[in-house]
């Protein structure tokens, strides 16, 4: 029984060594595969960086065009203003009076109610 126990022992080593290297090659793959992501998460992220700075200097250019556009046509609106003051008044009256009645509509609509404006 004894010389049974003897003869395995060297089985039981190499097959020890042979486990011993391949969890050592394991390790080294796994070693491999964290780096491998860990490059492509620093790839993905300056890729991220760089489509949202492009994008931010898109909306900054339209942006830019927007509010020169509205100058323009503010200055413009401005100057109609100032050679036509009659007009310009009769304008604004007419619209303050469109939105008093508006209001009125409004209120009336919401109220639980119905009333006359000369109640």
């Amino acid at each position: 029984m004894a010389d049974a126990n003897k003869s395995d022992l060297p089985h039981i080593d190499d097959i020890q060594k042979s486990l011993e290297k391949q969890i050592a090659e394991l390790r080294k793959e796994i070693t491999k595969i964290n780096k491998s992501i860990s490059e492509r998460g620093a790839e993905l992220v300056d890729d991220a960086r760089e489509q949202a700075s492009d994008m931010y200097d898109t909306a900054a250019a339209r942006a830019s065009r927007t509010a020169q556009q509205l100058r323009t046509q503010a200055q413009a609106v401005s100057e109609v203003a100032r050679d036509n003051p009659g007009t310009t008044t009769a304008v604004v009256g007419i619209i303050g009076l469109i939105g008093f009645l508006a209001g009125i509509a409004v209120g009336q609509a919401m109220s639980d109610t119905p009333r006359r404006w000369y109640q």
